[in-house]
């Protein structure tokens, strides 16, 4: 797997497939790194009870205001639309759908 990691501070939302079959949405700017964090424990408190097993898409953000307001945006949604957000190709280029 490639490191997902920014030199440059760029901001990334991230989906996590737990060993539960659920899914967890978070940000970072070295996905990776934060990956590590909620296998060790340390990171979120729903990865400490729902360990996660695989990050299912990553997507890029110009900065962490924008990050914040997809990951929002993301966990509304229902969690086959989630997949397919951050399953598509051309993830970068699509619009953020819409719950409901």
């Amino acid at each position: 797997m490639t490191t997902v990691a920014a030199a440059d501070d760029r901001w990334f939302v991230y989906l996590l497939e737990c060993r539960d079959g659920s899914l967890y949405t978070g940000i970072a700017v070295d996905v990776e790194k934060r990956l590590a964090a909620h296998r060790a424990g340390t990171g979120a408190r729903y990865t400490r009870a729902h360990p996660p097993q695989r990050i299912v898409g990553v997507r890029a953000c110009a900065d962490r205001g924008e990050a914040l307001r997809l990951e929002y945006a993301v966990k509304r949604l229902r969690p086959a639309m989630k997949r397919a957000f951050f399953d598509t190709a051309a993830a970068a280029a699509t619009p953020v759908p819409r719950a409901g």
